[in-house]
């Protein structure tokens, strides 16, 4: 279900900027200048912030820029503007400069959170969602406490919700993952168009590889090399350190098919290329939109559900870009590939990351007792009925 996070505070008042994917500005660009310029427009539209002075370069919206800009992906920014967007419309509701908020305040807030699905009912925000949206504001504020805009981090002595250690995020059986992959490529096959080939590219580099989806929006054509006889994609894992993957001929095999197109329309050899790995197509009326920048997570998002449920995926509107890496990690564990060998592929820094989220809820799943207290009943009913026949 896709939730809209709301701040609080008078009852069915939603918020402006929200969770709502949808309503959060673009934050990604293909140039360092681009994105500073989408960043710097979003912060415009924060409210309970005094307005930009040009002259003042440790202004509280221009340092929220910065922090926004700094270290962090698409993903992330967009979640820790929709965090701090949640937070300041709720500052401005209630007459609360947040750079003399304290930690009430913030529990008074965080009470108050609740999230509205597609079925128009607001309820409570999980513990999951509650422990996020607070984690982003108090990284907001620990950067304004290091560049000495504010003195205090109301966020910081707030208790959090512990998150519990399975995730709530779906992942694909083995059945169901190759008939997506089944899918996009035999579609690739059939329309062999270059935006076929590419959207068979991207489903097989994330089932195949198990990376963030970060990490094929923001590689570049020369990402892709060769180390010790094997194809592999260098990528910008979390963090913001570089990092490696080898590609296996199937994932390779759709890649290889749309580099080929589109060489071809640009008119240069397969060598030729350079620009983002994945990247739009041209527009088939509008010679404004000659394609070539790089696939956003929201296309990708998009793709995923829709090319899924083409495919007759049970729960295809819930399907994300995090469900290939879950289907990644479940499957080699099902497989007994070492956890660690899982963790080192996903880039988890601990293990119990590994373990917690993916081993665990396969065999909470798998060797769950319902399905022997079903039996026991079964068995009990059938001869319930035998006695009352």
């Amino acid at each position: 279900m896709t939730e809209h996070l709301e701040a609080g505070g008078s009852p069915g008042r939603s918020l402006d900027l929200a969770r709502d994917t949808s309503r959060v500005p673009d934050l990604s660009a293909s140039t360092h200048t681009g994105l500073r310029d989408a960043i710097t427009a979003a912060v415009e539209l924060l409210p309970a912030l005094p307005p930009a002075d040009p002259l003042d370069r440790y202004g509280v919206r221009q340092i929220t820029v910065l922090w926004l800009e700094t270290d962090k992906t698409e993903h992330t920014r967009r979640a820790y503007y929709a965090d701090l967007a949640a937070w300041l419309s709720w500052c401005d509701r209630t007459g609360l400069d947040p750079l003399h908020a304290r930690r009430a305040d913030v529990d008074a807030w965080k009470n108050g959170l609740t999230v509205t699905g597609k079925d128009g009912v607001p309820r409570p925000a999980s513990a999951s969602t509650v422990a996020r949206t607070l984690a982003g504001v108090s990284s907001w504020y620990r950067y304004l406490q290091s560049n000495d805009v504010t003195e205090r981090n109301p966020v910081a002595a707030v208790s959090r919700p512990k998150r519990g250690r399975t995730s709530p995020l779906p992942a694909l059986d083995g059945s169901a993952a190759a008939r997506l992959l089944n899918h996009v490529e035999q579609r690739a096959m059939r329309n062999d168009t270059e935006a076929s080939w590419r959207d068979a590219a991207v489903v097989a580099l994330l089932f195949y590889t198990g990376v963030r989806v970060s990490a094929i929006t923001t590689a570049r054509i020369e990402d892709l090399d060769t180390d010790a006889g094997h194809t592999i994609l260098r990528y910008l894992a979390k963090g913001g350190h570089r990092d490696l993957v080898p590609l296996a001929p199937a994932a390779l095999h759709p890649l290889s098919n749309y580099l080929r197109h589109r060489a071809n329309r640009l008119g240069v050899g397969a060598d030729g290329l350079t620009g983002p790995l994945l990247a739009t197509s041209p527009h088939p009326y509008d010679s404004a939109k000659p394609g070539g920048k790089p696939l956003s997570q929201r296309h990708i998002w998009h793709l995923l559900r829709t090319q899924a449920k083409a495919a007759g995926i049970s729960g295809a509107d819930a399907i994300s870009p995090h469900t290939a890496r879950r289907t990644t990690g479940t499957l080699l564990l099902a497989s007994d590939v070492p956890v660690q060998k899982v963790q080192d592929l996903l880039g988890h820094a601990d293990i119990r990351t590994t373990r917690d989220h993916y081993d665990a809820h396969r065999h909470k799943l798998e060797t769950s007792p319902v399905h022997a207290l079903a039996q026991l009943l079964g068995d009990a009913r059938h001869r319930q009925g035998d006695s009352d026949g």
